[in-house]
This record gives structure tokens, sequence and C-alpha cells, in this order.
């Protein structure tokens, strides 16, 4: 298992808690990653909201990208995976830009390719913002030309949405042929277009049940394209890692503690203009990404028990959140990850 923990941009990832001690700065976000990096985690992923869909459209929000080259420049080596949605990037300059802090990385760039959701925020800040399916028609494009411009020397394209002439993108990206594309949908369109042109698969928050099946599903998908295998599958999950089930049980209620919040202001958006497999009740927009489902929720023993089960149906990727994030992280790491190793090699013993 691969660990990953979202960068905490929004101010926490709680909708019913107003302070989380998780301050929407650089500063912090440099913090919580260099730290990562020496706790052994791989990965950050950066979310791309120009509105706080946690702590509501008034609050404070950092800009993924900006903050994306800022910390290739000050980490050595956790993967930087940043989310691009094509309805507020031109392809060509996304293309230099992801060459260019590649480049920063020296090859630890990798993007989360999402097709949006959130209406109001388009139409603050200009994005095009179309029916389902035709956010994906606008997607696909969007990749070929990206990937195009990172691999041939001179590229053209003209399509519905783009047209690109005789682009000449250097240098390229470290990574070859390219940085890994991550993308997660749960729509018939949505997946077509994640085993047409991604790398990897990364889903919201699920039980083992329906993890192992949105797993099979993908593979069946990709084989049948005549695709090779995805290199990666994640999942966002949130984490409450605590000594005893009383503190446990507290924390959570202190989580899901139900209340007016600005924080809800997208649910409405989220839940009507996406395709969702699993139904998202209130409770579960609580914590962003269905992180609730996965149930890394319990003492060390159980959380490290439900990661190996994960394990188990293929899942390869955690992206998880904390709050607050710091102290929860390392928490993490000293408690949870050392024992996710010892009962996997007990595991392996018995197996032989």
């Amino acid at each position: 298992m691969r660990y990953g923990f979202w960068m905490p941009i929004f101010g926490g990832w709680l909708r019913n808690v107003e302070e989380e001690n998780m301050p929407t700065t650089f500063e912090y976000a440099k913090k919580v990653t260099q730290s990562a990096e020496k706790w052994g985690y791989d990965t950050t992923l950066i979310a791309e909201l120009n509105l706080n869909d946690i702590k509501g459209m008034e609050a404070d929000s950092l800009e993924a990208w900006s903050t994306a080259a800022a910390l290739a420049a000050v980490t050595e080596k956790i993967e930087i995976m940043t989310a691009i949605r094509p309805a507020f990037h031109n392809p060509a300059i996304t293309a230099k830009m992801a060459a260019n802090i590649d480049q920063i990385s020296n090859g630890r760039f990798t993007l989360n390719v999402v097709s949006a959701w959130w209406a109001e925020e388009a139409r603050q800040y200009g994005g095009e913002f179309t029916e389902h399916d035709e956010r994906y028609d606008r997607t696909d494009e969007f990749l070929e030309i990206v990937k195009g411009m990172w691999t041939q020397p001179e590229f053209s394209f003209k399509g519905k949405y783009y047209d690109i002439q005789n682009a000449r993108l250097e240098p390229k990206p470290v990574q070859r042929p390219n940085p890994i594309l991550y993308a997660g949908g749960e729509s018939p369109r949505g997946k077509k277009s994640i085993v047409e042109n991604c790398d990897a698969y990364v889903m919201h928050g699920g039980t083992v049940e329906e993890i192992e099946k949105k797993i099979q599903d993908m593979k069946d998908l990709r084989k049948a394209a005549g695709k090779e295998p995805l290199q990666s599958f994640g999942m966002a999950a949130y984490v409450v890692c605590r000594d005893t089930e009383e503190e446990v049980k507290e924390e959570y209620a202190r989580i899901v503690d139900m209340k007016d919040s600005s924080g809800y202001v997208g649910y409405n958006d989220f839940v009507s203009k996406s395709q969702l497999e699993q139904q998202v009740k209130l409770e579960d927009y609580s914590v962003s990404n269905r992180g609730l489902r996965p149930n890394l929720i319990g003492t060390p023993e159980q959380i490290a028990d439900q990661i190996l089960a994960y394990e188990k149906v293929g899942l390869d990727l955690l992206l998880l959140q904390f709050s607050p994030q710091l102290e929860e992280m390392e928490r993490f790491s000293q408690k949870v990850m050392p024992l996710v190793e010892e009962k996997r090699k007990a595991l392996e013993t018995l197996s032989k």
C-alpha cells in the first residue's frame, strides 16, 4: 500500500467543525508536506477548486497549481498529484506548465483529471460548465492535446473545443511517455474516458465490497478496450485513529454532529450534477469525498486490518484526510503504518 494525503488547502475537511487548526497558508502546506516525506508518505493530492467547498465560498483556499510548483521546489521524494479541470484551462498551456513542474520536481508531478461538477464555481470564475457527458467530451480532447504535446516534437489538433496548430513544447516532462494521469468517475461516460485516456483510477471512499467491484469493473473495461492494465487503484478515506474504542466514538460523534454550515453550499450541485454509483447522504457529506465509508475509524489494530482488507481486493493507494492534519498524520505514521507491515509479514509467513 502507498500512503497519500490530501493537501489541506481549504483549512480542513470537516463541514461541521469551524476551526480545525489547519491554517490556509502555504507555510502550513509546506510544513505538512516536508513532514510527510519524513514520516513515509508517498503522495499528496492537491485539489483544484477556486471556491472553498469545505468551509464555505467566502472562506480562504489555496490555488492548486502555484502551490504544486512551490512544493516541488522544497521537497525531494513525494509525488505531487495535482487536480486539473479542463473547463478552466487551456490544454497547450497546461501541458507546458505540467512539463515545467515535472522538471522542477525531477519527475514527481502527476495529474488528477477532474471533469468538474460545481456550476456556481464555474459561473463565478468563468469556467465552461456543460451537461455531464459533454464535459467528458471536452476532457477527451483536452487530454489528447496534453499527451500529444508531451510526446511529439510538434503537435496540431482541431476538434469541437480546441484548435492547436504546430505547437512545440520543450523541455518535455522528465517522466516518459508522460506524467501519470489519474482520474475518477462513476458514470459509464466517465469510465469510458478513463479507460481510453488515463493511467490510474482513483475513487471516492467506499466499503471493501464496493471498491472490489469498482476495481474489477475497470480492469474488465480496460481489457475489453485492448489497453494495458491500469497502473494504480486509489481511494479517498478519512482517518480517525484513537487508542480506545470509547475515544473513537467520541471523535466520530464530533465529526458528524449535523448543524447548519456554509460548508454544505456545494452539496446540491455535487449530487445533482454528478452521476454517482452510491447515494451520498448528508452525513456522508460531512466529511469530504465520502471519506467515512471506508471505515478507517478505530484503534490502530482495527485500521490496520481494514487496510489489509483493501489491499487484498487490489487497492494500492490511500489518499487520506486527517484533522488536524499534522498531528493526526504523525499518529497514523507511527501507530498504523508499521502495524500494517507487521500484519502483512505475519500473514505471508502463515501462507508459506
